[in-house]
C-alpha cells in the first residue's frame, strides 16, 4: 500500500447498535399511535414521512458524494500534515477554522469529517472540524442568529463557544491515545 492509497475500511454493517436503538424507538412511537388513533394515525405518518424521505434522499446522498469526492481528490499526506493526529494545536486551530465556516447542515458535515477521518485527519481536528460548525457556524449566524437575536447576542455566544472546539479536539485526541483500539 503506497502513502497515496486510501486505508483499509472497516466491513459496513448494514445493521448495528444504532439502528437496533432507532428500530426500537420506531416501532415504540407505531405501537403508540396505533393504540391512540389507529390504522389511519399510521398511514397519515407513513405518508408524510415517505414524502419527507423523497425531500432528504437526494441531500444525503449529495453529502455522502462530497464526502467520497474529498477523499478522492485531497492529498493523503496534506490531510495528516495540516489536521492529522500530530498536527497539534494548529491542526485544531484550522479544523475550528474550517468548522465555523462551513455552509451545509449534517447531511454535507458529517460525510466530509468521516472523509477526512479515511484519509489521515486525526480524530482532534476532526471533532474540532464538528464542533466548531455545530456550536459557531459563522453561516447560520449571520443568516439566522444575528436577525433574531442581534449582533451583541451573537458576539457573545461566538466569544464563549470559540475556545470550545479546540477544548473538545483536544478531549478527543488525549481520548484516542488512551483508549485501547480506539480512533486515532
Amino acid at each position: 500500500m503506497s502513502a497515496t492509497d486510501p486505508p483499509p475500511q472497516k466491513p459496513r454493517s448494514l445493521i448495528d447498535g444504532s439502528t437496533l436503538f432507532v428500530l426500537a424507538l420506531v416501532i415504540a412511537g407505531a405501537v403508540i399511535v396505533f393504540r391512540r388513533e389507529g390504522v389511519a394515525g399510521l398511514t397519515h405518518i407513513l405518508t408524510e414521512d415517505s414524502i419527507l424521505f423523497l425531500d432528504i434522499l437526494p441531500k444525503v446522498l449529495a453529502g455522502c458524494l462530497i464526502g467520497a469526492f474529498v477523499a478522492a481528490v485531497l492529498p493523503r499526506e496534506f490531510v495528516s500534515r495540516w489536521i492529522g493526529a500530530d498536527s497539534g494545536v494548529t491542526g485544531l486551530v484550522i479544523a475550528t477554522a474550517v468548522g465555523a465556516i462551513m455552509p451545509g447542515g449534517p447531511f454535507t458535515i458529517y460525510p466530509l469529517a468521516g472523509a477526512l477521518l479515511a484519509i489521515g485527519a486525526g480524530v482532534g481536528p476532526a471533532v474540532a472540524f464538528v464542533t466548531s460548525w455545530t456550536l459557531i457556524g459563522l453561516n447560520r449566524a449571520i443568516i439566522w442568529e444575528a436577525p433574531f437575536l442581534g449582533v451583541d447576542f451573537v458576539t457573545t455566544r461566538m466569544i464563549v463557544s470559540l475556545p470550545l472546539p479546540i477544548l473538545a479536539g483536544l478531549g478527543a485526541h488525549w481520548l484516542a491515545r488512551i483508549v485501547p483500539g480506539g480512533p486515532r
